[in-house]
């Protein structure tokens, strides 16, 4: 069987099955997430970077795979959900929200704004429906606004004491650049999408130790702190990808080149020797890491790693992104699917690849990176002749 074949008939025969079966809330409208591996749910709160993912999920597939009314209509339900209970009445996106749509936690998450806009640019251009164009642009205004201070008055640290700057929103933000379509003037997307490769590149890239850096000083400096010395080997890796998309479209082969040369490195880098799998966290002096979950195994970063080293190895032809692929995808399949009660992966395993939550939703965990990335590889492993699944 070929990889491509492999990946379609696990995203529409078990992935999307599952998320259309049981997540969709008939009653209030919007999406559950978290359920466990008995497809029961287990808490009806709504999170807003979830529901926003699962619009842009079903609307992706509709606008790549097939034009299935569906889908369609579950990413329209989403949509009108959000845009009706989602924000503050000025696109203000909240944290989270009850079932019924009551706001829970103020909009202090800016990654509730970039997924809402992520979503909005997607229905706009299935759709061409202006209110979803304005919802969208608004919504980009205020991130453009935060982006110095993501957090705003929500943020915990004094002001001026150890200002850091995080590595997830230059990174999100190269994936809502090439993403956004026509609702920004194309020299605009450019500017912006080149200033946060040059951000990654310049600041995020600790070219001595060979990772990205989580947090830097605001001159892009590494700082000698937890947050500092904190490694994600996974959020490198998604970004990578990010940046070879951006690669290709604005004929940056450097950017396309940098990107392997970093993904070759991070792997090496978060790659568990004893036990396989990729860590989670590490701190890159070889302390202690704060976060006790830091030898977890996490769905998402794998994931993210395998679209990586296909993607890098369509572009490149590198054995080497070859091997890694497969490494990761043979670990992947054996460990986060559910041989038992199959549908949606597993997300949240121990350090030796034993499932540690037994959920297939959560508060973190939704219908975006699994079906993402099985789509994504199903597109990357069809480009790629004989390109089969290893015995």
């Amino acid at each position: 069987m070929t990889y491509a074949d492999l990946y379609k008939n696990e995203l529409l025969q078990e992935v999307i099955p599952f998320w259309e079966h049981y997540s969709i809330d008939t009653k209030y409208g919007g999406f559950f997430s978290c359920i466990d591996n008995q497809n029961k749910v287990f808490d009806t709160d709504k999170f807003m970077w979830l529901q926003c993912r699962q619009i842009w999920m079903f609307a992706t597939l509709y606008d790549e795979l097939e034009q299935n009314k569906k889908w369609l209509s579950i990413a329209e339900g989403g949509a009108e959900f959000i845009l009706k209970y989602g924000h503050d009445g000025v696109f203000n996106w909240y944290f989270s929200l009850t079932q019924n749509g009551s706001p829970l936690i103020a909009p202090y998450n800016i990654f509730s704004y970039t997924f809402a806009c992520l979503s909005l640019a997607k229905m706009y251009k299935i759709t061409n429906e202006e209110h979803y164009k304005k919802a969208c642009l608004k919504t980009l205004e205020h991130i453009h606004q935060r982006e110095e201070n993501p957090k705003g008055k929500w943020n915990k640290s004094v002001e001026g004491t150890r200002p850091l700057k995080n590595f997830a929103l230059p990174m999100i933000l190269c994936n809502l650049y090439n993403e956004i379509g026509s609702l920004l003037p194309e020299q605009t997307k450019k500017e912006k999408a080149t200033s946060c490769v040059n951000e990654i590149f310049d600041q995020f890239w600790d070219s001595e130790r060979g990772i990205i850096l989580e947090n830097v000083t605001l001159e892009g400096q590494f700082s000698d702190t937890f947050e500092g010395r904190l490694f994600n080997p996974g959020h490198g890796l998604e970004a990578m990808w990010f940046i070879m998309e951006l690669g290709q479209q604005y004929n940056r082969p450097d950017w396309i080149e940098k990107s392997v040369n970093c993904a070759l490195s991070l792997a090496e880098k978060g790659w568990d020797q004893e036990f396989e799998g990729i860590f989670y966290f590490l701190d890159v002096e070889g302390h202690p890491p704060q976060q006790l979950e830091w030898d977890q195994k996490l769905w998402w970063v794998h994931l993210e790693a395998m679209i990586c080293f296909l993607k890098a190895y369509e572009l490149t032809q590198n054995k080497a992104c070859l091997e890694w692929f497969e490494k990761i995808h043979n670990y992947a399949w054996n460990h986060f699917k559910d041989p038992k009660n199959k549908g949606e992966w597993y997300g949240y395993l121990n350090r030796e690849g034993r499932v540690l939550l037994a959920l297939k939703g959560g508060k973190w965990k939704g219908c975006f990176h699994v079906p993402r990335a099985l789509l994504k590889l199903h597109q990357l492993a069809g480009k790629q002749k004989g390109l089969n699944v290893s015995s």
